[in-house]
């Protein structure tokens, strides 16, 4: 009797720590469709409308709009586009309804200090290309919608209407393939804003390096290459990049930041999760499996692979070089193995959170925002930094 006893207050209080932990992680905001998108062609690849989810500003924050874009890759080809179409990477039908907002879309300043009170936007992610593409012809045979930027327009007019047309600071962020975008979109989205407004931009885990894979080969760039041709993407990248450099080279951040004209905060893993498991050492380059279990966990990789992942490192702090020099350009790159830190309460403002110098990351990027004072910081090589939360996968 007792044993059971015990078994259920244990129980109860089991659900009371998660609900605790629920509450302080985030919380639920529901999605908003953009219907009237349909009519001008601008759907996700099924051809269902774009989505976003909205919580408005209060207090203090209720004319600053900070949008953050969600990541999920990209997708190169009719079949691979096809693998996306059914799912919420692919159609807004497949979305969540609700999701959870935190770290940087966070509604309370005690876990996010500085827009916490701002209209926070997470813009639902469906078209594969990074909001690019824009090809009119649809095959009936896969009902493939490649529309990326007429989605990236209609939301960001939807969002005009309801209220940001009168933005006084505006601050565009995004993660991963979403913090491509941003880069890809910064100077176009300031313009859209009315003058005067504070317009700066975050690029979260997504300043994806043109790299060798491990056995030589240009991966990435194959793969970039694909996507703009597939989407037809080429007339929507910036043309300071396309105007010196193939399309395909404008989808690398290294070769369009440099020129963007808006301030830019760049926050990355040096040895970041997606580059190494997917850059670095996707499965076509290794047959074997030998970077199996070293993808998995950076603690399992031998001392010949951390070798390779450190000329890694060195070849991405290449790619910022052109950045160090600027003074509208925040750097915050940790020696972490993970990917995408903004959006996740642990990694953006936590008791234990990564920091650089004993600054977290939130601290960082609300100091550049607010121009308290810049951040352009880049960590030891791994594995000095002990206050990480490196990624361990299944």
């Amino acid at each position: 009797m007792e044993d059971t006893m015990l078994k259920r207050w244990l129980y109860v209080l089991l659900l009371v720590c998660l609900l605790i932990t629920v509450r302080v992680d985030g919380y639920s905001v529901g999605i908003t469709y953009v219907e009237n998108a349909v009519a001008k062609g601008a759907v996700c690849l099924d051809g269902s409308p774009p989505a976003y989810h909205f919580d408005k500003g209060f207090g203090a924050g209720i004319n600053n709009w900070l949008l953050h874009i969600e990541g999920g890759a990209w997708c190169n080809n009719v079949t691979t586009c096809l693998a996306k179409k059914d799912t919420r990477l692919g159609s807004s039908t497949k979305m969540d309804k609700q999701v959870t907002f935190s770290g940087i879309l966070h509604n309370q300043a005690k876990y996010n200090p500085d827009f916490y009170n701002w209209n926070r936007i997470k813009v639902r992610y469906c078209d594969g290309s990074s909001f690019t593409g824009d090809v009119e012809a649809v095959n009936p045979a896969t009902n493939l919608h490649f529309r990326g930027a007429r989605v990236w327009r209609a939301v960001i007019d939807d969002l005009l209407e309801k209220g940001m047309k009168n933005a006084q600071s505006a601050f565009l962020t995004g993660c991963s393939a979403g913090g491509l975008t941003v880069i890809l979109h910064c100077d176009g989205f300031s313009a859209l804003l009315p003058t005067g407004t504070k317009v700066k931009c975050l690029s979260d885990a997504g300043y994806f390096v043109n790299a060798k894979d491990l056995t030589g080969a240009e991966h990435m760039q194959d793969i970039y290459n694909d996507v703009v041709t597939t989407h037809g993407s080429a007339k929507n990248l910036p043309a300071s990049c396309t105007s010196r450099s193939s399309p395909s080279s404008c989808f690398f951040p290294q070769y369009v930041a440099p020129n963007i004209r808006t301030p830019l905060f760049i926050l990355n893993a040096a040895y970041d999760s997606y580059q190494i498991k997917n850059i670095l050492a996707p499965g076509v380059a290794d047959p074997h499996g030998v970077w199996h279990n070293c993808k998995l966990d950076i603690t399992e990789c031998s001392a010949t692979q951390l070798d390779t992942m450190q000329g890694y490192r060195l070849g991405f702090l290449n790619a910022l070089k052109e950045l160090e020099s600027s003074s509208s350009v925040g750097l915050f790159i940790n020696s972490c193995y993970s990917h995408c830190q903004s959006s996740m309460q642990e990694t953006w403002l936590r008791d234990d959170s990564p920091v650089l110098d004993n600054i977290t990351i939130s601290k960082a990027v609300g100091d550049w925002y607010y121009d308290r004072s810049p951040f352009k910081k880049i960590d030891c090589p791994y594995p000095c930094d002990k206050s990480c939360h490196n990624r361990i996968f299944e």
